[in-house]
């Protein structure tokens, strides 16, 4: 009778807890809703028609972009100039809300509340304490507040949950399907390349080319799924944009078949830099930039766009098995992501500096 009733006090004190954390969303009578289940396995009640949504951060922005961005009420931060050409230029006109997460964490809950969403959305990695945290914001803005897992290995289903979400299944299955066709594809040429054959390459971030994004990382985990190993292994790895700082001694000891540059770095300069061309990679002529527009095609922040990283550098660096035309290829992308038209023209100037330098 005893462990009968200590079992039932702690299932009371258990549905007491759940009852503590839900953040129930009120609604005006006579709002449809329905109850839609996250990637923290939070049940959420929201509207049964949703048309105005705003996003957590930098990465639900850009995810959004591709899917409705004619249902956002507000981005992270306003696209720059460089990538007005890409971008649906409503994204330019909207209210900007800041992002929940990170060491830029800056979310604004007053243009926020003022934007007026049905729903907020994050989506990317799951942090420690996900749930807890939806849950917080939702309860502060009484909005709808959920949360889908969006790193790579799980970014198709996202995009499949958000079309049921959105009632937008057609799109969110035709860029699903595309992502799960990448997976595929690189996890079938990876397993054609034999341990021996897997070139060593540095994914450097910054200006400097020091700032590096080492084996293990979220920004660089591109590299793994091709088939090459992350030629900078450290103890403590930052996922952090910028990356771990290495020293030229350390650069040297890790001395890469491959590198590759982010934009604005001192790639243009590097072959002429007396402290950096005795590095194999410099004086093989084997390091790259990686392309830009509307993003870093690798991460910076890591999200859809790492799709797009995936064809481009396995194509990089073994042509071989990865065999495809990636102006083509680029072209499908920016089709399907961004509705845009790229030229072969433009994708020709995007490649200059990797795939058709090393063609060449």
């Amino acid at each position: 009778m005893r462990i009968k009733s200590v079992a039932l006090a702690t299932v009371f004190a258990l549905l007491l807890c759940l009852c503590a954390c839900a953040a129930p969303v009120k609604y005006d009578t006579g709002t449809e809703t329905k109850s839609f289940t996250d990637s923290a396995g939070r049940e959420v009640l929201v509207p049964s028609v949703v048309t105005r949504v705003a996003p957590s951060g930098s990465v639900a922005t850009m995810i959004l972009a591709t899917l409705c961005p004619e249902f956002m009420v507000s981005v992270s931060a306003t696209p720059s100039s460089a990538q007005l050409k890409y971008l649906p230029r409503s994204l330019f006109e909207l209210p900007t809300t800041g992002q929940m997460y990170g060491s830029r964490s800056t979310i604004n809950l007053e243009s926020l509340l003022k934007a007026e969403p049905q729903i907020i959305i994050d989506l990317g990695d799951r942090k420690d304490g996900i749930g807890s945290d939806m849950d917080n914001l939702q309860k502060t803005t009484g909005i709808a507040t959920v949360f889908l897992e969006a790193d790579l290995p799980h970014i198709a289903e996202a995009y499949r949950k958000m079309g049921a979400l959105f009632e937008l299944e057609e799109r969110a299955n035709a860029i699903a399907d595309f992502i799960d066709e990448t997976m595929d594809m690189a996890a079938e040429n990876s397993g054609e390349i034999a341990e021996n054959e897997r070139k060593t390459v540095m994914y450097t971030s910054g200006t400097s080319g020091l700032a590096t994004n080492a084996y293990g990382s979220t920004q660089a985990q591109v590299l793994e799924l091709v088939g090459a190993r992350n030629a900078v292994v450290v103890e403590e790895i930052s996922h952090a944009g910028g990356g771990n700082i290495i020293s030229l001694e350390q650069l040297y000891n890790f001395d890469p078949e491959i590198i590759l540059f982010s934009g604005g770095s001192i790639y243009g300069t590097v072959s002429q830099t007396s402290s950096w061309q005795d590095l194999s990679a410099i004086k093989n002529n084997t390091y790259y930039e990686i392309p830009t527009g509307p993003y870093n095609w690798m991460s910076s922040p890591p999200s859809i766009n790492m799709v797009l990283g995936v064809w481009w550098l396995g194509n990089l660096l073994y042509p071989e098995i990865y065999d495809y035309d990636m102006v083509k290829v680029s072209q499908r992308i920016y089709k399907l992501f961004w509705d845009y038209e790229l030229s072969t023209d433009e994708a020709a100037e995007m490649l200059a500096a990797s795939t058709l330098k090393a063609a060449a």
